[in-house]
């Protein structure tokens, strides 16, 4: 395999993808060493079955707003490869969703999934609808909607979605709702739940946890004690709350938050009192970070992102692409050593390369935010078994899949100089064991 023939194929065959192409073009280019080592994967053109996804359902949802106004968006849901499991991935509701960011999404879920040592495959879904100013009412009948076309390809042991940007526990249970009436059965099908309904402990906080948790395993090759550790965090959604929120508890001083309208700057750090206001302000009343400056005085920066403040450690946890090339010499510059990806593919290529070539610390997304959908595994266990976990339990189970994962990166990943390069090892380890899932079950 020539990993460049294969992406200038793909992107043949499905041009302006950008998002898309940026994710293969990453995996590609670490797994191409570790591919060429098994001549059977290029006799088979294990990696073209690899990339593209095994369905697309696209569609359109039609619902009505508190108006009485008639109201249409896209639905989409990419079943990208059920080699080790079934399908499993969030569903994003947001006015950018369109099918390359969900390809993107769907292809990095297949590795992410293959490297929590569980039984799942990759999927990924979502709308251009936004919860964003609508009222409860009018985001039920949109979730409604959506699974009325939804649901006939989704089941417990088929394809099993979860909740991302826009979609959290309140979307999750109306989907479920809908979905539970149409297909007559109380079963597993989305993660995510309410505790009263089969959700799990532990699954709200997993993302950010295992963040942090990764983040640990790396300081740890390298002597470095978290406490007292300046750390920014861009975000201020279900993942970087809950980053904020163990990052605090482990005595680290986190200074930024941020939303798509701006960031804030807290050179005095964000204590637990500041993130319950940050969780009221976002979970409840639906408000602005800049709300958080006015609060508390300090500095909020419209239009930007927090990347060229002075931090340690970077934790971008908000969307993809959102640090650049610029943005990753301004954080090295200002001595960051560490960086873990809470979102899927925060860091474009150039950032990638200026994070590696400075040999820092570096996370990509697929392994250091693996514990959202880790716990959402052990979800999909518990409403299996009929059983409830404790939160000790599950956290507990958290923090040795991501150790699991920290020591796959570290297998795959170390350089002859002692260097672990935690992209190609995250790439080749997830990807050797959908591969020979794939081998295993034949040309299909």
């Amino acid at each position: 395999m020539k990993a460049s023939e294969v992406l200038d194929n793909l992107k043949r065959r499905f041009p302006n993808e950008p998002e898309y192409h940026q994710a293969v073009s990453e995996v590609l280019a670490t797994i191409e060493e570790a591919y060429n080592e098994h001549p059977e994967f290029e006799k088979s053109n294990l990696i073209e079955r690899l990339c593209i996804p095994d369905r697309i359902f696209s569609f359109r949802v039609t619902w009505m707003d508190d108006k009485g106004q008639i109201q249409t968006n896209m639905g989409y849901r990419i079943q990208h490869n059920n080699a080790i499991g079934p399908y499993k991935g969030g569903v994003r509701f947001h006015a950018s969703v369109n099918l390359s960011i969900l390809k993107f999404l769907a292809f990095e879920q297949t590795f992410k999934n293959s490297l929590t040592t569980l039984p799942m495959g990759g999927g990924k879904g979502g709308s251009d609808f936004s919860p964003r100013g609508k009222s409860n009412a009018e985001i039920m009948r949109f979730c409604q909607a959506f699974v009325l076309e939804l649901w006939r390809h989704i089941g417990p042991d088929t394809d099993v979605p979860a909740g991302d940007i826009g979609v959290g526990g309140r979307e999750v249970a109306y989907m479920y709702g809908m979905y539970k009436k149409l297909a007559r059965e109380n079963t597993g099908t989305f993660t995510g739940k309410g505790l009263e309904f089969g959700g799990s402990l532990v699954r709200p906080e997993a993302t950010g946890y295992g963040n942090v948790y990764f983040l640990l395993q790396m300081l740890k090759t390298r002597g470095i004690e978290l406490a007292g550790k300046t750390v920014c965090v861009s975000g201020s959604g279900n993942v970087a709350q809950y980053t904020v929120e163990k990052l605090i508890s482990l005595g680290a001083k986190v200074v930024t938050m941020s939303d798509s309208d701006g960031y804030i700057y807290d050179p005095d750090g964000i204590d637990r009192a500041k993130l319950d206001y940050i969780m009221e302000l976002k979970n409840l009343y639906r408000g602005r970070i800049r709300e958080y400056a006015e609060q508390y005085g300090c500095k909020y920066v419209q239009g930007a992102r927090p990347w060229g403040e002075k931090c340690d450690i970077a934790m971008p946890s908000a969307t993809q692409n959102e640090i650049n090339g610029e943005d990753a010499q301004k954080l090295l510059a200002n001595g960051c050593f560490a960086v873990s990806e809470g979102a899927n593919m925060p860091s474009t290529p150039e950032a990638i390369e200026a994070f590696l070539k400075a040999k820092i610390l570096y996370a990509p997304g697929k392994a250091a935010n693996a514990g959202g959908v880790s716990v959402s595994g052990l979800e999909m266990t518990q409403n299996a078994q009929k059983l409830s976990w404790s939160a000790e339990e599950v956290d507990q189970k958290l923090q040795s899949i991501m150790q699991n994962i920290h020591e796959q990166c570290v297998k795959y990943g170390q350089q002859p100089d002692g260097y672990v390069n935690y992209v190609k090892g995250a790439n080749v380890a997830g990807f050797m064991k959908v591969a020979k899932a794939m081998m295993a079950q034949g040309i299909l």
